[in-house]
């Protein structure tokens, strides 16, 4: 049962990011934790995070789906929590997948403000609501995680409906993220020059970060301040350029991916590219046939997407979303094309790339949940 739960907090972690083009919601994490009425289990527990994670896939229909969490530094030594989880907790804050702080407070707003996400919490915010008046005023901004039948729901705070809705990026957090920022503090995972520096920093391989990953700072008395240490940060320059995109397999979004103006992605059965995108675990045998290793790259220059062949067997490209088999235009091995507005690239029949927005979920919603290794007694359901 270890090595099983073990394996459900591994799926987990990579569903939890301070990226600011990824994150599709911001929780905190203490907080959920200790909804015992998920599972009707002991008082705090991290798997009831993946809980939640997956209902918000579910509401998203979207594989995949990362949230944003901020922590209470007191959860890293909290005694309801097995050694274990303490642990992946305290690697999850080392590799700046999560900010810890030492008093939250209004944090978990302050990000949803800037980047424009909705709120997993069951708090009211009452007195937040002055100088975050979206709390009240957008309905869906904030969803309650209750227990529903089949798992996890949301209840929104304000108005009707359980999807969580998004907002705009604040003007603020808009210009925040329009440039790189540096912590004095040796070693910050959110704003240092690489991938943490934890005291677990021998215990887990790591990538350097993507600066355009960097999460947004706080800010106090108006100046860009780390979140984790309240220290000034330091403005490092321009942040480098990026474009979502997302993979749809079978007419369901299965996963978004960043291209930034410094490095291009590989997308295909299984690149070979340190963060290459890999589709083969989501392709019927026909697909992995036809599909190369390495498909197609992506590549983002001056602000336009390209994307060029680097198969066997050939893409196309469909103008403007258009599923008409006479508007499809081939793209060969080896050749190049921006990937206009509306335009996908499909590299097999029902295998397409493009920009999210312009994906609509077409299917019905199979998930793959990050609880599907859990063992039963550990995510039963109360009695009604």
């Amino acid at each position: 049962m270890r090595f099983e739960i073990s394996k459900v907090l591994d799926a987990i972690e990579g569903r939890v990011c301070t990226d600011p083009a990824l994150a599709r919601a911001v929780v905190d994490l203490a907080e959920v934790i200790r909804y015992q009425d998920l599972d009707a289990g002991r008082p705090a527990s991290l798997l009831r995070l993946g809980m939640v994670i997956d209902a918000l896939a579910r509401q998203l229909e979207e594989d995949s789906v990362p949230v944003y969490a901020v922590v209470h530094r007191a959860l890293l030594s909290d005694a309801d929590l097995t050694s274990n989880e303490r642990m992946v907790v305290r690697r999850w804050a080392d590799d700046g997948l999560v900010e810890v702080l030492d008093q939250p407070n209004d944090r978990i707003l302050e990000v949803a403000d800037l980047l424009g996400l909705p709120v997993l919490s069951r708090a009211r915010f009452d007195g937040l609501r002055g100088r975050f008046p979206w709390v009240v005023e957008q309905p869906g901004r904030v969803v309650a995680p209750v227990p529903g039948q089949g798992g996890p729901t949301f209840v929104a705070h304000v108005g009707s409906g359980t999807t969580p809705v998004a907002g705009e990026p604040s003007p603020v957090g808009t210009k925040l993220l329009s440039r790189l920022w540096r912590c004095p503090e040796q070693g910050c995972a959110l704003f240092g020059s690489g991938g943490g520096g934890g005291a677990f920093a021998d215990l887990s391989p790591r990538t350097e970060r993507s600066p355009a990953a960097q999460s947004p700072p706080t800010l106090r008395t108006g100046a860009p301040t780390c979140p984790r240490h309240g220290a000034r940060l330091g403005d490092a320059g321009a942040r480098p350029r990026t474009e979502v995109l997302a993979v749809r397999i079978g007419g369901l979004v299965r996963r978004r991916f960043v291209l930034t103006s410094d490095e291009s992605v590989l997308v295909g059965r299984a690149p070979d590219q340190a963060g290459g995108i890999m589709l083969g675990q989501w392709l019927n045998d026909e697909a992995r046939r036809w599909i190369s290793r390495s498909h197609v790259r992506f590549e983002l220059r001056a602000g336009t997407v390209v994307v060029t062949d680097v198969s066997t067997n050939g893409s196309g490209i469909r103008p403007g979303g258009s599923m008409n088999e006479a508007e499809r235009i081939p793209l060969a091995p080896k050749q190049s094309r921006v990937l206009d507005p509306g335009d996908m690239i499909e590299l097999y029949p029902g295998v397409q790339i493009g920009r999210p927005g312009e994906l609509p979920a077409g299917a019905p919603y199979t998930p793959t949940s990050v609880m599907a290794e859990a063992p039963t007694m550990a995510i039963r359901l109360p009695h009604p």
